[in-house]
């Protein structure tokens, strides 16, 4: 295969208060965590056991970080399209390290509010950047695209166990 696809998606709630910091020109660069937590009932236990990951996120579209900058808070659930960037930097110590972020560019990538802080309700407030689609797409609950894979599923409802 000749071609190759960096793409993430990512459902979670927001760990931190997005950051907000300007380029020399003025273009925002919107950043947070993003937790993400597997669920499954022990097989030999019967105990409940979660996993939780975390992931740091970069805005480098207006629209987008104008949006997060506004809605997205601490304890937001998300739902997240962009793709997989590994930077390198020295630490305050002087030892060299590497960071993997979850990036979202100018011209690509998505940001879903899937809830409403205070009122628990389910949104779905979309906002999206690229292709032939406008630069900051509103998802009014008629969005005509498939719902990504275990969206709408609490972790509660799946009782099944899990071979590991």
């Amino acid at each position: 295969m000749s071609g190759s696809v960096n793409k993430v998606i990512l459902i979670g709630n927001v760990g931190r208060d997005p950051e907000v910091r300007r380029t020399a020109n003025g273009d925002p660069i919107v950043s947070f965590s993003v937790a993400t937590t597997e669920s499954w009932r022990d097989k030999a236990t019967g105990e409940r056991k979660d996993r939780t990951e975390w992931h740091n996120v970069t805005i480098f579209n207006e629209q987008l970080g104008k949006v997060a900058e506004q809605y997205v808070k601490k304890g937001t659930k998300v739902y997240l399209e962009g793709s997989l960037q590994t930077r390198e930097y020295t630490d305050k110590d002087g030892n060299q390290r590497k960071a993997t972020d979850v990036v979202l560019q100018r011209y690509r990538g998505e940001l879903t509010l899937l809830d409403s802080r205070g009122s628990g309700r389910e949104g779905g407030e979309s906002f999206g950047g690229g292709g032939e689609r406008p630069s900051m797409g509103r998802s009014s609950g008629g969005d005509t695209r498939p719902a990504p894979a275990g969206a709408g599923r609490t972790s509660a409802a799946i009782d099944d166990d899990i071979p590991f």
